[in-house]
């Protein structure tokens, strides 16, 4: 053990491994890994070992794709076997809304590139897993890069392909605290102190504790998992062939093969909770006492769709820990506030998705930016408030749930929940609100009247005639929307314009103005799409995402200049929109001043009745609109006073989902769907937003050089759909002559132009407006057109009006 490393991985599991393993693989070999144990001292030894092709993130779904075509590679490299059996693999629809989603998600899986699956009969469900009873199937999914691993070989396949490298794996030695310093951190362990200047928190079951000793409270829980693993089952012995890797999500199960028998896993309903805290440091190569009781109803499913099961004997029970996140998936990355802290942390599927887990993790500390988008894993996608342990207890627990439940996209889940609300929330909820969610947040959806339930579904819902009377309020008088749910950044400070200028494309607005602005990464990728206020006196706005607040945050803080201060407002202030061409008489009865002299984009400080509030006049749903913002203290008497200057002109609350409505037929973007990090402006039309002759800002070469090699393969258009009672929502593909040219990026109904709408990335040569194409909806190939920008006042008459 050397006193200096450039890296410091915790942790000997499988993810750790891997994160030692691709530093080492991209250059970087002055990189260690401690284990206070042996390799695979935690969750790593006791993994079912099993791989699929397939997830519901495509982000992710490509990062397992990554780890699949790994596997093979660092056998090579390391010369350790790591038992590879690529079986193929099926997952099981055993209803009619789970069959459609089934095929529905095969055609994502083609939008991602993932072409070797196939959707399959019982009949042939049955044939390629013999020993399974095809009762009560509806249909399959097959995968052929599915199968299972031996998991302590993959490990040490990994740490001896790094080690081969130049890394050093140091077991038996427990880190016993971090430090920071000016230069990096203190690794303190059982045998030494070493300096580094990155540590990386891999510590699956501990990283609660090794979080702890940086000041990082991190949103994780273990929670116990059984599986069984049989004794030779002569059915099993007699087949030519081995049993494909079979997911029955009805039944709440897994199988595989294991040499002449079976194992069976089991994702419980009556979940159980252990050791939140983290794990005893003595804990390793150990098991929990099974609880059959526990998982009684699940086994006897699983004893039904594999009848051979009943006459097995059972050789081994397993019952160990996982650590899993709110919303199962890992977290990875740069920790806010805490430089070279990073985290690789709740890798549930650690064999499936180390690899990726570890790639992007390596190119981050060395790059400064992973090569694929992987927010749906960053660890800035949560706040502290998801540190509660309450909270963590009733996610974490509902997502281990839920597992393999049927999710719909319009349902909401009730973990943690509700937890931050606005201040007029119980006034809203009085009159009718229904809720979702963002970061923590209470947003509204659309309002309802008592006694409304929406039903779950994959196509419109029963809700969907009170979101199209929202929008027609909107279009025709006007309607009013709590904006808590936007996040606001205040910027000053004597260097601020000068950092705004260098942190954005666009070219700052002018005293008493708004503008949209792009945020770009040095590789040119997007970093944000904002609305920028300066409002006249020194002091600047950034507005954006409410759910990206710690990720926008870190961005900030990691190009932050001396003479500029960035503060987080968003739980200070909050505020309604008005929308619709009736929008400015609202206003005007609430003021003596001059509203109708603000120009379009145009912001400033007036006296709406008793509130001093900042306005800008602007509107996401491309009506005459202004956005007026408040204190949260102000909030509730905010609402009662736009409600009743609105009342003679018919004022109606609505939802963000009639602004998604409404922003469709605008060919509005938003971020996590027309804008990605992984996505670059050229692409998505946030280039004519750039001032390209601003000398410098962030980004520049990399979009420059877009645009002036036209290097952008996929543009963004928008389709009319013809649709039949669903709409697109996301990643379905789109089809021209049989070959896949694009995808879509949201999609929905437009109640004004009474058309479904959505935005979609195609090919270049394919994005003349009057081009027919295809879209899968919900499974079912539908005829398209692409459609000239904006279907609903293309020439943006009504915002300017």
């Amino acid at each position: 053990m050397k006193s200096h490393y450039r890296v410091v991985v915790i942790g000997g599991g499988v993810v750790g491994a891997s994160v030692l393993y691709h530093l080492a693989r991209f250059g970087w070999t002055d990189v260690a890994l401690v284990e206070r144990s042996v390799l695979t001292a935690g969750s790593s030894w006791h993994a079912a070992g099993g791989f699929h092709a397939l997830n519901a993130d495509p982000n992710i779904a490509a990062l397992q794709a990554y780890t699949i075509d790994l596997l093979g590679e660092i056998e090579k490299e390391s010369g350790q076997s790591i038992g590879m059996h690529m079986t193929g693999g099926l997952t099981l629809a055993g209803t009619p809304d789970r069959w459609e989603w089934l095929q529905s998600a095969y055609r994502v899986f083609q939008t991602i590139g993932i072409d070797d699956c196939r959707l399959v009969t019982p009949e042939e469900a049955g044939e390629l897993c013999p020993v399974m009873s095809t009762d009560g199937l509806l249909g399959g999914l097959w995968a052929d890069r599915e199968g299972y691993i031996d998991t302590t070989g993959t490990v040490h396949a990994y740490a001896g392909a790094a080690k081969k490298r130049g890394a050093d794996v140091i077991e038996h030695n427990r880190v016993l605290e971090l430090n920071q310093t000016a230069d990096g951190w203190q690794v303190v362990t059982e045998k030494g102190t070493i300096s580094c200047e990155h540590v990386v928190n891999a510590a699956g079951l501990w990283a609660k504790q090794v979080g702890r000793m940086a000041g990082v409270e991190l949103p994780v829980s273990p929670l116990e998992h059984h599986y069984l693993v049989t004794d030779s089952i002569p059915e099993v012995a007699a087949l030519d062939h081995e049993l494909p890797m079979t997911v029955d999500l009805e039944g709440f199960t897994y199988m595989r093969q294991d040499q002449k028998g079976m194992l069976l896993g089991i994702y419980e309903i009556k979940h159980q909770h252990w050791m939140m805290d983290g794990a005893p440091w003595d804990y390793g190569i150990e098991l929990l006492q099974e609880d059959l009781d526990r998982i009684e109803n699940e086994l006897t499913l699983g004893f039904s769709r594999y009848p051979c099961l009943q006459e097995a004997g059972i050789k081994t029970w397993v019952n160990g820990a996982f650590t899993f996140s709110p919303d199962g998936n890992p977290l990875v990355g740069p920790v806010p506030g805490k430089r070279g802290y990073w985290c690789a942390c709740a890798v549930m599927a650690g064999f499936l998705q180390g690899g990726g887990v570890g790639k992007s993790l390596a190119e981050w500390i060395i790059h400064g930016e992973p090569e694929a988008d992987v927010f749906g894993m960053d660890v800035a996608r949560y706040g502290a408030f998801a540190t509660n342990k309450q909270y963590i207890r009733e996610t974490t627990g509902q997502f281990y749930t839920r597992r393999f439940v049927m999710s719909y996209p319009n349902e909401q889940l009730p973990a943690g929940r509700p937890l931050k609300m606005a201040p007029a929330h119980d006034a809203m909820t009085e009159a009718g609100c229904k809720w979702g969610v963002s970061w923590g947040l209470e947003v509204p959806l659309y309002f309802a009247p008592s006694g409304f339930e929406e039903t779950p579904s994959l196509k419109r819902s029963n809700a969907f005639d009170l979101v199209g009377e929202e929008c027609r309020a909107v279009r025709d008088g006007v309607g009013l929307l709590d904006i808590s749910g936007f996040s606001r950044f205040e910027i000053s400070g004597p260097n601020a314009e000068r950092w705004l200028d260098r942190l954005l494309a666009t070219r700052l607005p002018g005293p008493g103005r708004s503008r949209l602005a792009v945020m770009l990464s040095p590789e040119g990728r997007l970093k944000g799409d904002l609305t920028l206020f300066n409002w006249g006196n020194g002091t600047w706005w950034l507005m954006g995402s409410y759910y990206l607040r710690d990720w926008h945050m870190r961005w900030f803080n990691d190009h932050l200049d001396d003479g500029v201060m960035v503060r987080d407002i968003a739980d200070d202030v909050v505020g309604f929109s008005l929308s619709g061409p009736k929008s400015r008489q609202v206003v005007e009865n609430l003021t003596d001043q001059d509203i109708g002299s603000l120009p379009f984009m145009g912001c400033g400080t007036f006296d709406i009745g008793l509130i001093r509030a900042r306005v800008g006049r602007l509107s996401v749903a491309g009506e005459l609109g202004y956005e007026i913002h408040c204190s949260a203290a102000e909030h509730i008497a905010l609402r009662r006073l736009l409600l009743a200057a609105g009342h003679d002109v018919g004022i109606r609350e609505f939802g963000f989902n009639a602004l998604l409505s409404l922003r469709l037929e605008k060919s509005f973007g938003i971020w996590s769907a027309e804008f990605t990090q992984g996505y670059t402006p050229g692409m998505t039309g946030m280039d004519r937003w750039i001032d390209w002759n601003k000398p410098d800002f962030i980004g520049q070469a990399a979009a420059r050089a877009e645009r002036d090699e036209q290097s952008a393969a996929q543009v963004l258009v928008t389709l009319d759909v013809e649709a039949d009672g669903a709409d697109t929502s996301g990643y379905e593909p789109i089809w021209s002559n049989g070959q896949r040219v694009g995808f879509v990026t949201s999609g929905g109904y437009g109640h004004t132009v009474g058309k479904s709408l959505a935005l979609a990335l195609v090919n270049r040569d394919l994005a003349k407006p009057g081009t027919r194409l295809s879209v899968h909806v919900v499974g079912v190939e539908r005829s398209t057109t692409v459609i000239e920008a904006s279907p609903y006042d293309p020439e943006g008459k009504a915002m300017r009006g």
